[in-house]
């Protein structure tokens, strides 16, 4: 059902230019959701709400087995409804309260419309929990009677994957409950400890957020990335504790839900959500670390050159070539790069950005309390998405655009298959973000005008690529040492520290020392413990799109009208049958080799430029 926004892009930028230097950066105007926090709408909604869900509970608990075909399509289409009615209510909570996290009265507002939703909608719970029980033969029976029942049939399917790990009514209705004192608290703990820290960072005379320090490890200064690094440490090991008593308790809480539900693996669970068969996301995670030495330590070790350095310090990971000359570029020529890029592809990719720019769909500015990172936010399908960024002017930001804005467009299209089929699955759900960054970067590649322009580009876009999936795949890898360690027991800091370093130093590779401190730097990624395991979609969603836009290159025709129905299906389809239509198989080692050897011919064409 229902979610709020996740943090679920985090994204680096660089030191904060003046707004005047950037232009006019739009807002959002969340009056497509509601006008006020007091409009009567939100308040009717709310009543609605608590009607709306006990009068399904009455007409529908118990009985969900002796409906016919029509009876449960018209409970389905009721659960919709309701489906579109807290999305609506939780996604203007949760929006707001993004805008401005210090915020003590966004915080109570989001906080008491979690509570009612939570509470009005506790009575569903037996719905999904009485579809599981109805055996094989009359499901089947009731999807092949009616054609609009069996449009349903994936979010049915979805479903049903739970059925092996259902607990009862009565526990499912507790922990429905039980997650607003439980995981939900502790993620709001974090998001508020994470938006108050202060960094004092060495030559700068004012404390900086967390995103602002963060921003300083691109400055082209070393002396200043490296103030930056240290200072990012020095407040995560002062904080260390807090953040692994964060980290126990959600990894302690999926470990006690997960024996409950009789989950084989601490991964299953996010591999359910996203309709991926778990061989399938191993086939990714093998081919990524087996080309580590391919990708990053090869590419690393050219970096080490440019900068004429014989070892690299993790504030060089995202430092700026020396031949990339500080450039700061205005709100509107982002746009315009991004308008073009997409353009350029198909004018209706264009026409379904446009709206984001001039009806308040974008808050781009960096303001005090703002969340940090990008995300898209579809909200619910009869309304739009929203795109958050923290815009500061430079190359990577452009692109930190194109790939929100591809979500966006993704989102408006799914939309057309309903709130319940318009969901995609994670792994899919980066397709169109990361195909619209490739469009963008292929646009300014095609129009560099010096062979320095284009190594910066390619040194850019390889950075991007390697921070997509090399990075994620090691978080991945993480993540599953620290939930496999956490079954064993409680873990120390130290503990955690250790098996932070023990991926990061497979993945960066022997060119890079590590400072003390850094292995702490696990502590401020959100996903951890916003999203258990999502962070393997993203270099999923970048192998996807490598190998898509293989395909585009060769053989454009045809290919936008394949590429949009495939972006309008949402969740109606499994990735199976979307890449059916481009001869792509996910479940084909190759096709991960395939996505793989593009970033290796990037940077082949960058060591062939040394001569």
């Amino acid at each position: 059902m229902f979610q709020l926004p996740a943090l679920t892009e985090q994204r680096n930028f660089d030191a904060e230019p003046t707004r005047s230097t950037l232009g006019n950066l739009p807002e959002w105007d969340l009056s497509d959701l509601y006008t006020a926090p007091d409009a009567p709408e939100l308040q009717r909604d709310f009543d609605w709400l608590d009607t709306a869900c006990a009068d399904f509970a009455a007409t529908y608990e118990g009985k969900l087995a002796t409906l016919d075909a029509a009876g449960m399509l018209a409970c389905i289409q009721a659960y919709e409804a309701i489906d579109i009615t807290a999305g609506r209510l939780m996604s203007y909570a949760g929006l707001r309260y993004y805008q401005n996290t210090t915020d003590s009265e966004r915080a109570k507002f989001m906080a008491d419309a979690q509570e009612r939703v939570t509470v009005a909608t506790t009575p569903l719970v037996f719905f999904s929990l009485e579809i599981n029980r109805i055996d094989d033969a009359p499901m089947e029976a009731l999807l092949a009677a009616n054609t609009d029942l069996n449009r349903y049939r994936p979010v049915i399917e979805r479903m049903r994957a739970m059925r092996p790990h259902q607990l009862s009514d009565e526990l499912e209705k507790f922990l429905h409950d039980q997650s607003m004192v439980g995981a939900s608290a502790w993620n709001r703990l974090f998001d508020e400890t994470m938006a108050g820290l202060s960094f004092e960072v060495e030559g700068i005379d004012d404390p900086m957020s967390l995103e602002a320090t963060l921003n300083l490890l691109t400055d082209p200064s070393r002396a200043r990335r490296e103030a930056a690094a240290r200072a990012l440490a020095g407040v995560f090991t002062a904080n260390i504790r807090l953040f692994s008593r964060v980290h126990n308790t959600l990894a302690k809480d999926k470990e006690i839900g997960d024996r409950w539900r009789k989950m084989p693996t601490p991964q299953h669970g996010r591999h359910l959500s996203n309709h991926v068969e778990p061989e399938v996301v191993e086939a990714l995670r093998n081919a990524v670390v087996a080309a580590y030495p391919r990708l990053s330590h090869r590419y690393y070790a050219l970096k080490a050159k440019w900068l004429g350095l014989d070892e690299l310090e993790v504030w060089d990971r995202n430092a700026p070539l020396p031949i990339d000359p500080p450039s700061t570029i205005g709100w509107d020529q982002a746009q315009k790069t991004v308008m073009n890029a997409y353009a350029a592809f198909s004018p209706k990719m264009a026409e379904l950005a446009e709206p984001f720019f001039n009806a308040g769909w974008i808050d781009a500015g960096v303001k005090p309390g703002k969340a940090p990172g990008a995300f898209a936010h579809p909200t619910v399908s009869t309304v739009h998405p929203y795109v958050m960024l923290n815009y500061l002017g430079k190359p990577r930001d452009v692109m930190t655009l194109a790939h929100e804005l591809g979500h966006g467009v993704h989102q408006r299209l799914a939309a057309g298959q309903g709130e319940l089929l318009s969901a995609t699955p994670l792994t899919l759900a980066e397709t169109a973000s990361v195909f619209g960054e490739m469009l963008t970067f292929q646009r300014l590649l095609a129009n560099a005008k010096t062979p320095a322009e284009r190594k910066t580009l390619l040194a850019g876009k390889v950075e991007d690529m390697i921070n997509t999936v090399v990075r994620q795949i090691a978080f991945y890898d993480f993540e599953c040492k620290l939930h496999a360690a956490r079954a064993e027991g409680e873990l120390t800091p130290d503990d955690i520290n250790a098996l932070w370093m023990s991926v990061q130093a497979q993945s960066l590779g022997p060119v890079f020392t590590f400072m003390d401190g850094y292995e702490t730097f696990w502590s401020y990624v959100p996903h951890f413990v916003h999203s258990p395991f999502y962070v393997y979609a993203y270099a999923f969603g970048d192998g996807l799109v490598n190998a898509l836009y293989a395909v585009y290159r060769e053989q454009p025709e045809g290919f936008e009208d394949k590429y949009f129905d495939m972006l309008s299906a949402g969740g109606s389809k499994h990735h199976k049958e979307l890449l059916a239509p481009f001869g792509l198989d996910a479940s084909d080692p190759a096709f991960w080799d395939k996505g793989l050897s593009m970033i290796e011919s990037f940077i082949d064409e960058l060591e062939a430029m040394e001569g």
